[in-house]
């Protein structure tokens, strides 16, 4: 198969059961859905726009910070074979296809954020909550603490390190 080719169907070696059939691989295809398609159209004068501070509630901060174009960037790329892929194959039944890269981002990728979601879940209730039952712990951010948080990567790990040891 060229590396150029979109496998349409192919086997997972994620198989069920003994004696099961293995699931078939279906590609995704991001660029069909229409989140993808809208900001694959209008990212580029959003941004432009947002630069030159055209957009009212902006503060202080009119050039959207460097993490956004990033992120936005790699949304666009995750799940395109022509961005990059891995070759794979079935243990039962030998066939052979590709898998393309995700971004692994946060924020915008819908399909990163649920795997990376569904991945936190499982630690939290895995290793952190303990064996006993427990309430829900809910963390509220004073409204004035949230700017600073959504503008400062750094804070918010720390925040976030520490209501996940200490619930």
């Amino acid at each position: 198969m060229p590396a150029t080719a979109r496998p349409t169907q192919a086997h997972s070696h994620a198989s069920g059961p003994a004696g099961s059939k293995p699931k078939l691989y279906n590609p995704r295809h991001p660029e069909r859905t229409l989140l993808y398609q809208t900001i694959a159209e209008h990212f580029e004068t959003w941004f432009e726009l947002a630069s030159a501070g055209q957009f009212d509630g902006q503060g202080d901060h009119h050039t959207p910070k460097p993490y956004v174009r990033q992120a936005f960037r790699k949304y666009l790329e995750c799940g395109m074979f022509a961005h990059g892929f891995a070759r794979a194959w079935c243990d039962d039944c030998g066939h052979d296809y590709f898998v393309a890269f995700s971004c692994k981002g946060r924020g915008v990728c819908p399909s990163c954020n649920t795997r990376r979601m569904v991945e936190t879940a499982a630690h939290l209730s895995d290793h952190v909550f303990p064996r006993l039952p427990v309430r829900q712990w809910v963390l509220s951010v004073p409204k004035r603490l949230r700017f600073l948080l959504q503008r400062d990567g750094a804070a918010l790990n720390m925040v976030l390190r520490i209501t996940e040891f200490t619930a």
